[in-house]
């Protein structure tokens, strides 16, 4: 199931107004953040140049977002140096999807911004 219109704003407001505030503006073409909605994820995108081309791009995923409907609630994953996706444990889930996001830019553990 794909999520409504307005589930889309609120994720574009939460998610991407992290994205945007955490993208500095003086830096935008070589550090920024996106993110994309895939089925009932959410990944949230570290992009940078590459470093032997700059006029490409990558994007590394590190924070996920998952909708359970039949739960109605957001669950957060973390991804690990080995590529594996593991439930944020200080907080991972909640029935409201700022408090989540909120934790992510908190970052007190240094999991997803270092």
């Amino acid at each position: 199931m794909a999520f409504s219109e307005l589930d889309c704003q609120r994720i574009k407001n939460k998610v991407g107004g992290l994205c945007s505030k955490r993208t500095p503006t003086h830096l935008k073409d070589q550090l920024r953040f996106e993110y994309d909605i895939e089925k009932q994820n959410v990944i949230i995108y570290e992009v940078r140049p590459v470093w032997n081309n700059p006029k490409e791009h990558t994007r590394l995923p590190f924070a996920k977002l998952t909708y359970v409907t039949s739960e109605k609630i957001w669950k957060l994953y973390w991804k690990r140096a080995s590529g594996k996706w593991v439930r944020y444990e200080p907080k991972d889930s909640h029935k409201d999807l700022g408090v989540l996001v909120q934790e992510i830019d908190k970052d007190p553990y240094g999991c997803f911004f270092g």
